[in-house]
């Protein structure tokens, strides 16, 4: 369970993922980071994605607090085993790669408390931004 000192949006994270755990904490710092180098808001339709380089339970934290899902089409898995997250801004493809240093994890006080850049390699850059969503008709089974 989330203590009562806990944010608001980590708090929404553990209950999206089911439990309070490390690797929650892993993306919702990643997503801060990112957000906050971008100026960027949670998504609400297509105007800001993330591709995500794992499927771990960081993942569903960057869901929660970027609003990209695969649903929206803002969400993209390239399944590379890292804790590397790329947030992008469209029209624009301004970008931050968030990606975890190595070493030990600390544990859930100090990691909410320390600095993004003592957690990740943070790196502004642009990228060819995947193409929107496409709508298509449903087709029944």
């Amino acid at each position: 369970m989330v203590r009562e000192r806990y944010p608001r949006d980590l708090e929404q994270a553990v209950k999206f993922h089911g439990h309070y755990c490390g690797g929650i904490l892993i993306g919702y710092r990643a997503a801060k980071a990112g957000l906050d180098v971008l100026g960027a808001r949670r998504a609400e339709d297509e105007e800001l994605i993330a591709i995500v380089e794992n499927d771990s339970c960081a993942v569903d934290a960057i869901q929660v607090l970027t609003g990209c899902t695969f649903g929206k089409g803002n969400l993209f898995f390239r399944d590379y085993g890292k804790h590397v997250y790329t947030f992008a801004l469209r029209p624009s493809g301004r970008a931050v790669r968030v990606s975890r240093k190595p070493g030990r994890r600390p544990p859930p006080d100090e990691l909410l408390a320390a600095r993004a850049e003592d957690l990740f390699w943070i790196e502004q850059t642009t990228i060819k931004l995947p193409s929107p969503a496409r709508i298509r008709e449903s087709v029944v089974c």
